[in-house]
């Protein structure tokens, strides 16, 4: 895991923006940040959007598209063309929590909206998040993270926030919906939460600095909750602001899980599970999910899927001797072989 400073901070990156010296009177107020992954036509649509907006024309927020090796495309091309947008690509699939580092580390605003490629923002949205941002800092100065209300394609409410899992919570909610797993819909109203989705996340960056980033050992899933987590032990307080809307068309419970996207989000809750639970509360599971492998290999003869739960197993065992660089270097190497390895349908935004 990365090593922490004596405060909780992640070391190694560095998430300062300019000082007042380094930068225009016109310096972005708002930096959104979008990781691409094969989702170009998506990211293209929402970037457009978003860039359309007066305070990208203005120059009062910024757009920051960080590619995570999605291949050549000429939509790319397009994007850097645009006034407001700047595009990073990587040479490989990093995981989203480092993709969204490095757009940190290139923005340059005050506050950092985190959007997936796969949401509809409505003209105003994003002068709706900014000025719901000012308005709670202004309420309460430990605001560092705001979630917004999220909406599935159909217009209903969407959750987007849930408690902060327990080895007892994650068994049990098993029971429930997958779309009730690890979310829970708030009350009406706006209120404080233990965590929000990252899908559409605004954070303060004077509290990002202040917990030294997202944790890079997350590839995919808990990073948001990890971050929403660390923010409240530091003293910082996390908002569910639902007047705010957009659409989110593509989540995961509403979609085909393939056994490799299953091994992604077994690997972030072992890594969640060994930064805050008991020891024997990882080792039990550790066995739990031993068992589901048995249990899937046996009843599942595809030989890919039988290669993703072997590669589970082997994760489990690095876990269990604290091994995070073998474990992560386990499901990169089963994602490389996978053609579509975060199991989106490819379709497109409204």
């Amino acid at each position: 895991m990365r090593p922490l400073n004596e405060y909780g901070e992640i070391r190694g990156v560095d998430l300062r923006a300019p000082s007042r010296e380094e930068v225009r009177d016109d310096f972005p107020k708002l930096s959104v940040i979008m990781v691409n992954y094969k989702q170009w036509e998506d990211t293209r649509r929402l970037a457009h959007r978003i860039s359309a907006s007066p305070l990208v024309s203005t120059g009062r927020a910024e757009v920051v598209i960080v590619d995570n090796h999605s291949g050549p495309n000429r939509i790319a091309r397009q994007l850097r063309r645009r006034e407001g947008i700047s595009v990073r690509r990587w040479g490989r699939n990093e995981g989203f929590a480092r993709a969204v580092n490095e757009g940190v580390r290139l923005s340059r605003g005050a506050w950092i909206l985190l959007l997936n490629p796969d949401m509809t923002a409505l003209p105003g949205f994003l002068e709706a998040a900014f000025a719901a941002g000012e308005r709670l800092v202004a309420e309460d100065p430990r605001t560092g993270i705001i979630g917004f209300g999220l909406l599935d394609s159909d217009g209903k409410a969407q959750a987007s926030t849930g408690p902060f899992p327990t080895l007892w919570s994650s068994v049990c909610r098993l029971l429930l919906s997958r779309a009730r797993r690890k979310y829970h819909l708030r009350k009406p109203g706006r209120g404080m939460v233990p965590w929000a989705s990252g899908c559409c996340l605004l954070i303060r960056r004077e509290c990002l600095e202040d917990l030294g980033a997202l944790d890079p050992d997350y590839f995919l899933y808990y990073e948001d909750v990890d971050l929403c987590r660390r923010a409240w032990d530091k003293g910082w307080a996390v908002w569910h602001e639902p007047a705010v809307t957009l659409t989110h068309h593509n989540p995961l419970h509403q979609r085909a899980v393939p056994p490799h996207l299953r091994v992604v989000t077994r690997h972030a809750l072992l890594l969640y599970g060994q930064k805050y639970w008991p020891a024997w509360n990882n080792f039990l599971l550790r066995q739990l999910m031993r068992l589901e492998v048995v249990w899937r290999s046996w009843s599942n003869g595809n030989l890919r899927a039988k290669a993703s739960w072997q590669a589970l197993w082997s994760i489990i065992s690095a876990m269990g001797r604290r091994d995070l660089k073998l474990a992560r270097e386990l499901l990169e190497d089963l994602l490389e072989s996978s053609t579509n390895p975060y199991g989106r349908d490819e379709r497109a935004a409204a």
